[in-house]
C-alpha cells in the first residue's frame, strides 16, 4: 500500500467490488437512485467533491444520474469493452461507472451513469 493509498477510507468488500474492482451494483438497489436532498456528492474513497446536487436528474436507468461534474472532479477513459466511457475519481481512481452523450435526457446532452456505493452524500447547511 503506497502512503497516498493510507489517507483513503476504509472500504467494505461490496464498496471495493465496485470502486476498486470495477464492478455495478444491481439497479435501482442504491441509497442515491431516488434521493433528492440538496448538497454534494463526495467519493466514498478519498472525499474529493465530484457533483452537486442540482446536477442529478432522474433518467430512470436505476443508477444515480448527473448531467455535469465538479469541474475536474472526473476522469473519463475508454472502457475496456471498448464501447462505453469509464469515468474514475480524478483525485484517487475510484471507479464511479460510465458517462453516456447524445441520450437528450436533459440540455447538456450528457448523462454520467454512476453507482451509488462510490459516493457519499454531504448535506448543505441548513441557513438560519
Amino acid at each position: 500500500m503506497t502512503k497516498k493509498e493510507t489517507g483513503y477510507r476504509k472500504l467494505t468488500k461490496e464498496e471495493e467490488a465496485v470502486i476498486i474492482y470495477k464492478g455495478t451494483e444491481e439497479p435501482f438497489t442504491g441509497k442515491y437512485n431516488d434521493f433528492w436532498e440538496s448538497g454534494t456528492y463526495v467519493c466514498k474513497r478519498c472525499g474529493a467533491p465530484l457533483y452537486r446536487s442540482e446536477a442529478k436528474f432522474n433518467s430512470g436507468c436505476g443508477w444515480p444520474s448527473f448531467d455535469e461534474e465538479i469541474p475536474g472532479a472526473v476522469k473519463r477513459s475508454p472502457d475496456p469493452d471498448g464501447v462505453r466511457t469509464e469515468i474514475t475519481c480524478a483525485n484517487c481512481g475510484a471507479h464511479l461507472g460510465h458517462v453516456f452523450v447524445g441520450e437528450g435526457f436533459t440540455k447538456k446532452n450528457v448523462r454520467h451513469c454512476v453507482n451509488s456505493i462510490s459516493l457519499e452524500f454531504i448535506p448543505d447547511k441548513v441557513k438560519r
